[in-house]
């Protein structure tokens, strides 16, 4: 069976997996409401979590990638019967009555150890968020409101990736080969960003991004019933309910951050889009304005013909088993663990090119397993991610139930007699999910609930970015980067030159990705909304990121973080912060260092999210932080190293 569950041989099996979590969870609700207020309530809680997470996170992975339509759509449907449980549970007054009663319970409450006192907290979070406090004709709208929003969330998700078609003859001739025929039709299904053709790239931008009146409707219902949702169960906007527990905690926060850091990017974002029109001018005389198709291919231009860096110069060093090795070799230095291939047993993985490793720790044995799914196929989604499959417990028998994982990547499939050779951005994505799988196999929780990666968004990012950092480090790079075919190094100024070459237009780069979190958060702020999101696209596309507004487009109909990152889009500048901090300050003066790599574990690995995110930070960087911190170790990311500099100069 899939990952070794006996029941998940062939499709059906989750209906028979999903029934045995039903009824093993009915059991531990009887029990959590019969039992006195102790440490007790706190475990039971956890394992009627683990038994509905093992089958839901499972069939999230599944219903993404599997190949066969059968399987996906059993896991699908599986999905959608434990969301709709989880929502029935949260707002089962009985049940909460008995965590009410040991958080109310003073004497017990202060015998607990923090990690199970917040993890109590936290199921009580999700029963107050899900409006159990209120009367039953009011909870019931809570359980209709949440499932409605799972349903717009799934629609707009589909809605983002929808190709547009458009009538051939619109478009000049020459042009038309750039997207694919569909009879009289041209289908265009991106925006084509590094087309050389600045014609093709605005055709692309005005129909991709052509607004679609269905697509908005569901956007507008979505962000009004996340609204409706948020005030029913007493927050004032739905950005104040989806900010509790993080590391900014409510959206002043956030505004604060993002206003800082949009302030002292201004001067360089100027610099930057000066810099790429006068790079459009010189190529394009008769047509010198720089628009929102531009800046991703003209950065790109100034990128290539500053510091020469073809991928092809740099692929053939990195063929996918030398970059595993780097990350085996990099891991054993810093947290004595290494990575081993497993065996798969029949019908244990959905494709035959995925491979399992084992994490294992040089005193404390095995610690999980990560699946790695990592070439392209039909049907596969193409983005880069990583799932938790089953969570890390301490089990009731004494033993820890392991965590699994899957990496999914695209790289494409190597020629026969050839490796799989990574372009630089692949090994930088490689590096970074092999992040979050660390995550995962190191915060080795007592609970489930708040295993590995199961900790606040804007937290959850920062131990894969941090290894960006490893991957772009020449004295990390040099340890595994051989040709595949002559095993010479992969010269320094080369790697020196790809690092500089990031930072060209980076802080355009970054006012892009402000304005995207902006957008976010007044999208999730407070409604009515004055305007409509078109209208709010347009006024803090000019005033936040600089580039004009293209009249009839909507790229917030593409925007699918939307989903996922509601009014925390913001987590990505936020965690890329925190990373950089602990990169200068830990591990910039010796990548390798294992004292700083177990206290790395200990305070930021270790807690999964059984701790404040904030503390963990702390406890890291050993000072506590303030917004312009965050806003300094951004912007100190985008000077270039002098040394490289002079180098290159």
């Amino acid at each position: 069976g899939l990952f070794g569950v006996p029941e998940l041989s062939c499709p059906e099996g989750f209906q028979e997996a999903q029934n045995k979590a039903l009824q093993e969870s009915e059991q531990l609700v009887k029990k959590a409401c019969s039992i006195p207020p102790g440490p007790e309530t706190v475990m039971i809680f956890d394992q009627l979590s683990d038994s509905l997470c093992r089958v839901a996170d499972l069939a999230d992975f599944v219903k993404v990638a599997h190949p066969d339509f059968a399987f996906r759509e059993a896991a699908e449907e599986a999905c959608r019967n434990i969301g709709t449980v989880v929502e029935k549970l949260n707002t089962d007054v009985e049940l909460c009555q008995s965590l009410r009663r040991l958080l109310a319970d003073e004497t017990v409450m202060s015998s607990l150890d923090p990690e199970t006192r917040r993890v109590a907290e936290l199921f009580m979070f999700d029963f107050e968020i899900s409006g159990i406090h209120l009367d039953e004709e009011k909870r019931k709208k809570a359980v209709d409101l949440n499932v409605r929003i799972l349903d717009l969330c799934n629609e707009f998700l589909i809605g983002t990736h929808i190709p547009n078609k458009i009538d051939k003859h619109v478009l000049p001739e020459h042009i038309r080969y750039n997207f694919t025929a569909e009879g009289n039709y041209l289908r265009v299904a991106g925006l084509h960003a590094d087309c050389p053709d600045d014609l093709v790239r605005e055709a692309a931008y005005k129909i991709f991004l052509h607004s679609n009146s269905q697509q908005l409707a569901r956007l507008e219902e979505l962000l009004a019933s996340r609204n409706s949702l948020a005030q029913l169960v007493g927050y004032d906007t739905f950005a104040h309910r989806a900010l509790q527990g993080t590391m900014a905690k409510n959206p002043e926060t956030v505004r604060q951050f993002l206003e800082k850091l949009s302030e002292q990017l201004s001067k360089r974002t100027q610099k930057d889009f000066e810099m790429m029109t006068k790079m459009k001018t010189k190529l394009n005389p008769h047509n010198s304005m720089l628009m929102p198709w531009d800046h991703p291919y003209y950065s790109g231009v100034l990128r290539a013909e500053r510091y020469n860096i073809d991928p092809g110069l740099y692929c053939p060093f990195f063929s996918l088993g030398a970059c595993m090795e780097g990350l085996n070799s990099l891991f054993s230095q810093l947290l004595g663990i290494s990575l081993y291939a497993e065996q798969t047993k029949r019908g244990e993985i959905w494709s035959e090119d995925v491979r399992k490793l084992a994490v294992v720790h040089e005193t404390e044995g095995l610690l999980g397993y990560i699946y790695c799914d990592f070439f392209q196929r039909p049907d596969k989604p193409h983005q880069d991610c990583h799932f938790t499959v089953r969570g890390g417990r301490l089990k009731e028998n004494g033993e820890y139930q392991l965590p699994v994982v899957v990496l999914m990547l695209s790289l494409p499939s190597s020629a026969r007699g050839t490796p799989t050779l990574l372009s630089p951005g692949m090994m930088e994505n490689l590096f970074h999910e092999m992040g979050h799988a660390m995550h995962s196999m190191l915060g080795r929780t007592r609970y489930q609930h708040v295993t590995g990666t199961r900790c606040a968004t804007d937290f959850a990012e920062v131990p894969s970015i941090l290894m960006e950092y490893f991957a772009n480090d020449y004295r990390v790079v040099n340890q595994f980067a051989r040709h595949y075919k002559t095993g010479q190094p992969l010269p320094k100024n080369m790697v020196s030159r790809l690092c500089e070459s990031k930072k060209v237009c980076a802080a355009a780069d970054m006012q892009l990705q402000v304005f995207y979190a902006v957008l976010d958060q007044i999208y999730h702020g407070k409604h009515p909304l004055k305007k409509s999101t078109t209208e709010i696209l347009k006024e803090t596309q000019e005033k936040v990121y600089g580039l004009p507004y293209v009249p009839n487009t909507a790229w917030q109909l593409r925007f699918s973080h939307l989903v996922g990152y509601g009014a925390k889009y913001y987590s990505y500048l936020m965690s890329r912060a925190v990373a950089s901090m602990v990169w200068k300050q830990c591990f910039a003066q010796n990548p390798f260092d294992r004292a700083m790599g177990e206290r790395y574990r200990r305070e930021m690995l270790a807690h999964g999210g059984g701790k404040e995110p904030m503390l963990m930070v702390q406890g890291m960087l050993q000072k506590s932080l303030s917004v312009e911190d965050f806003v300094d170790a951004l912007v100190s990311d985008l000077d270039h190293d002098f040394e490289t500099f002079i180098m290159d100069s």
